[in-house]
């Protein structure tokens, strides 16, 4: 089986990583003092100094990072993923990063004979617990023939959505339904509340009909609980938001929506960017009468 190397250890990354290593891939994490780490370590993973040394030991390397920058860095950088991959090896970012940083860096690794995917996830940190991802993929088919397996191990649907990018896009579509319907049950609860109904009740009955979703069962029981403990949180969804924005002024898309709800998240950061995205409930008050 291929050696790999996961570079992103937190709240998704470190549960994705566990799940390769017990599928019997042998691991190599970076040595960093954090909790994903020192778990994989214990679990029986290898460790390397930087990513460059960590990808030299490796077939394939995986990153799960915050951002576009870090993966640039994590990849690109003097002591990156790029200068230790040999040729042949196998790259995949599962990041959520803008589609034009995913399609330059397969570009780069192509030079050097490296495959390249751009695979972010949708699911939040109970998926990746659960191996229950979805996982959309940008890159060619070979590339995705050689990662299904290990994908297999991480998420219930891997798609290929087309070449280097697509899966970023893919992405971005996600976020954005993701994001204004996560608004809209914020929308549907607090008015019922505010209505002097049970806010309780109706989310058990719309989620008998055609308004149900996952985002109504999971989110919508966060927000009835007030429970805003970050899974996903509201900064990671402001940056996908941002993408969302900037993916549709290069494509010359007018996008109400989404800029509805890249400005409620704005507002959500700007309270408190460490609460989980369902955290927008909190942005709309009940009147004195509903809480009384």
């Amino acid at each position: 089986m291929m050696t790999v190397g996961w570079i992103g250890t937190g709240n998704m990354g470190g549960p994705m990583a566990g799940h390769l290593m017990r599928a019997g891939y042998p691991l190599v994490v970076l040595n960093r003092a954090s909790a994903g780490v020192t778990e994989l370590i214990a679990a029986g993973a290898r460790t390397a100094a930087n990513p460059r040394a960590l990808a030299a030991g490796c077939d394939a390397v995986f990153t799960m990072l915050p951002g576009t920058a870090e993966v640039e860095a994590v990849v690109l950088g003097p002591d990156g993923v790029r200068g230790g991959l040999k040729t042949g090896g196998l790259f995949v970012d599962m990041s959520s990063i803008a589609p034009a940083a995913s399609r330059r860096i397969a570009a780069e690794l192509a030079a050097g004979g490296i495959d390249a995917l751009d695979a972010p996830v949708s699911g939040g940190e109970q998926g990746a617990i659960e191996a229950s991802l979805a996982i959309m993929a940008g890159g060619t088919e070979a590339a995705f023939a050689r990662a299904l397996p290990l994908f297999e191990k991480l998420g219930t649907r891997a798609v290929r959505i087309g070449d280097a990018g697509a899966g970023q896009v893919a992405k971005v579509c996600n976020q954005i339904v993701v994001g204004i319907t996560i608004e809209a049950v914020a929308e549907a609860l607090a008015l019922a509340e505010a209505a002097g109904v049970d806010p309780g009740k109706v989310r058990e009955a719309l989620l008998g009909g055609l308004a149900a979703s996952r985002i109504l069962e999971r989110y919508g029981a966060r927000m009835l609980a007030s429970d805003y403990a970050p899974g996903a949180r509201a900064t990671l969804h402001l940056k996908d938001m941002t993408i969302a924005a900037q993916l549709a002024a290069e494509a010359g898309v007018d996008l109400p929506g989404m800029q509805l709800a890249l400005e409620r998240y704005a507002e959500l950061v700007a309270r408190d960017g460490n609460l989980d995205h369902s955290a927008l409930r909190l942005l709309i008050a009940s009147p004195p009468s509903s809480r009384a």
